[in-house]
């Protein structure tokens, strides 16, 4: 798994020197370090910098100019969970083949946002005015990978600290690494929430390059839960081949064999599914790549997916081998339709805000008595 101790080069502000993510990246030992004075100067040590480095050995320093705090985007014509997102960067360690951020974002490095405070404040500003009887969900890991580097940058441990007052935030830190071992001694958890990407063993190997093995994400949670804090896991993207049914259900089969059950507080569901222009992105980056082999036709959204009848399958049979172990955690589907989602669950969401209201409640009544 790639770590912060990968990294090859980090471009920083020379007017950012004292800033505190700063100071955490410069006491890293190995790091070719290199200042710039403005975008101009920068976006040159990036040009020379690309013919020694490839892109994820490479953290940027930059401040950010966009919004830190924001609901997701989602995808139109599809019911969302209304979950809040905060940005701490762009970019990630691990080299997904499958990930949107291949097209989303053409950039060089991974960026690493400086000027946090301004974060700070604008979540103030959000938990200044919650009401305290509906529970939220916010999470960090939207843009780049929550943990990957957090035992350099401590974000996640001043966000838990942010969120500890509200007990109706459950705030979620979403991870494909097992880089935790510096969060388990915190003592305050609140109503924070651990959560992992996963995947088969097959699909880890084949379209995860970089990130930990399966192993290794299961025994973190086995950790987290143990520690105190709520888990969450992402089936998503599922990625269907030859007997992958009897793949996920034995990935679930493990992963409740050694989590405990009354942690899990939310599990999600999402298939494989791409924009317009992807295939292309991810062809000349990975030639041999199998993913869009498969049949796949544009949604509603625009996005490529499997056929509906054949997504309706797939969260019935995960939803079956779940059930085999616990009916505790709040189970939902990641982007789809009504349709789809009264043929899995037999639930009517007509709005993201009726998903958002059931979800919170569940949650709400089931975790935070």
């Amino acid at each position: 798994m790639k770590s912060a101790n990968d990294i090859k080069a980090v471009l920083f502000n020379e007017k950012e020197k004292d800033n505190d993510i700063t100071r955490r990246f410069l006491q890293l030992k190995g790091p070719y370090f290199q200042s710039y004075k403005d975008d101009e100067e920068l976006n040159y040590n990036i040009i020379n910098l690309k013919k020694i480095y490839n892109s994820k050995e490479v953290i940027i320093l930059k401040a950010f100019k966009g919004r830190f705090f924001q609901t997701c985007p989602g995808s139109r014509g599809v019911t969302c969970c209304n979950y809040r997102i905060v940005n701490t960067g762009f970019n990630c360690l691990f080299d997904c083949t499958y990930c949107f951020l291949n097209s989303y974002l053409n950039s060089f490095g991974i960026l690493q946002f400086t000027n946090l405070e301004e974060m700070y404040r604008e979540i103030d500003i959000f938990l200044k005015d919650i009401d305290p009887d509906y529970v939220y969900r916010i999470g960090s890991g939207e843009f780049t990978d929550s943990l990957m580097m957090d035992n350099v940058t401590r974000i996640g441990e001043n966000l838990i600290a942010k969120f500890v007052p509200h007990g109706n935030v459950m705030f979620e830190l979403k991870t494909k690494s097992d880089n935790i071992d510096h969060l388990l001694s915190i003592k305050e958890k609140g109503s924070t929430v651990l959560a992992w990407s996963l995947n088969t063993e097959r699909n880890i190997e084949r379209y995860e390059h970089e990130s930990a093995l399966l192993h290794e994400r299961i025994e973190a949670a086995k950790k987290a839960g143990k520690a105190g804090f709520f888990l969450a896991f992402h089936f998503d993207p599922i990625i269907i081949y030859d007997k992958w049914e009897e793949d996920y259900c034995e990935l679930i089969r493990r992963l409740f064999s050694n989590v405990g059950r009354d942690k899990v507080v939310w599990i999600s569901l999402g298939c494989f599914r791409y924009s317009p222009g992807f295939k292309d992105v991810l062809r000349e980056k990975f030639p041999d790549e199998e993913l869009t082999l498969e049949e796949m036709f544009p949604g509603i959204d625009g996005k490529y997916r499997y056929l509906k009848n054949k997504r309706i399958e797939i969260y019935r049979t995960m939803k079956s081998c779940i059930s085999k172990y616990t009916d505790k955690p709040f189970i939902y589907l990641c982007m789809e339709g009504v349709d789809v989602w009264h043929s899995v669950f037999n639930k009517y969401y007509d709005s993201s805000f009726a998903l958002e209201n059931d979800f919170g409640f569940y949650l709400r009544d089931t975790f935070l008595k």
